[in-house]
C-alpha cells in the first residue's frame, strides 16, 4: 500500500488524522492532541506542529491492548504504568523535519494507542497523537517508516 505519496495529515483543530495517497484521502480517525495546546518546548507537554516523519515503527507484532514503557512491552504480570497516559498497541515515533520541531524525536512524540478511547476527539494527551487502538493498528499495517506526517492547527 505505501508509495512516496502515502502521507498523514493531523488536523488539530478538527482532532482529525487522515491517510492520504497523493491529495485523495483513503482512512480518517478521530485522534486526541495535546489538552495544553501546541509547542514544541522540551517538558511542555504540547503537541507539536509542522512537518515531521515516521521514524520508527514499535509493537507491530504485538496483541492491540499491549502497554508499552519506554517503547518496550509489558509482559503479563508487569506493574502498569503510574499514569494516565498508557501508551498502548503500537508505536509510530515521530521525527521533526523543521528547524522549530527538530526536537520531536527526543520529546517522544508517538502517533499511539490509548487506554482513554473514550477521549478520543478532544485535546487530552500530554503531547501525542493518541488513536483508537484498533485505528492505530490499522494505520500502522498501512505505513512506512519515513512516511511523511503533517500536524496542523
Amino acid at each position: 500500500m505505501q508509495t512516496s505519496r502515502t502521507n498523514i495529515h493531523i488536523s488539530i483543530r478538527d482532532q482529525r488524522l487522515t491517510l492520504k495517497d497523493g491529495e485523495t484521502p483513503i482512512r480518517t480517525y478521530p485522534v486526541s492532541t495535546s489538552r495544553f495546546g501546541i509547542g514544541t518546548d522540551e517538558g511542555s507537554m504540547k503537541t507539536p506542529t509542522g512537518r515531521f516523519r515516521v521514524a520508527e515503527k514499535i509493537g507491530g507484532e504485538m496483541p492491540s491492548d499491549t502497554v508499552f514503557q519506554a517503547r518496550v512491552a509489558l509482559k503479563p504480570g508487569d506493574p502498569l504504568p503510574p499514569t494516565e497516559d498508557w501508551v498502548m498497541s503500537r508505536i509510530l515515533w515521530l521525527d521533526g523535519l523543521e528547524e522549530h520541531n527538530a526536537n520531536t524525536r527526543e520529546r517522544f512524540i508517538y502517533i499511539h494507542g490509548t487506554k482513554n478511547e473514550d477521549k478520543i476527539g478532544i485535546p487530552d494527551s500530554h503531547g501525542c497523537v493518541r488513536m483508537r487502538n484498533a485505528d492505530v493498528a490499522e494505520l500502522f499495517t498501512l505505513i512506512d517508516e519515513g512516511t511523511h506526517v503533517i500536524i496542523e492547527e
